[in-house]
């Protein structure tokens, strides 16, 4: 058995809801798609590291702006990301080889 050296920080499923202003029951929703990671406590209840609140700002963002339903909120976050990890490779290439960028 194996204990931390020291205590991470998280919130229970009342603060998250209350921190990005989400019903519980839809953060129950987004948890349960695998758009929110979190864990369970020693009683059961959900957890969620501090950072899951950018994420949840994220999720809320797109979904307003791109009217797609939540279920497809995975799809679009994971091309964006691989968008953002793109750019930044073609930048760090350009930087190194000394190439002017097409833009």
């Amino acid at each position: 058995m194996t204990y931390p050296l020291i205590r991470l920080a998280h919130l229970d499923l009342e603060s998250f809801s209350r921190a990005t202003g989400l019903h519980p029951e839809l953060v129950r929703r987004l948890v349960a798609l695998g758009l929110i990671d979190a864990w369970r406590d020693s009683s059961g209840g959900l957890c969620f590291p501090p950072a899951q609140v950018v994420a949840a700002g994220r999720l809320q963002r797109l979904h307003a702006g791109l009217a797609v339903n939540y279920a497809s909120l995975g799809l679009v976050t994971d091309l964006l990301d691989r968008i953002a990890e793109l750019e930044a490779a073609l930048r760090t290439r350009t930087r190194r080889t000394g190439d002017r960028s097409w833009t």
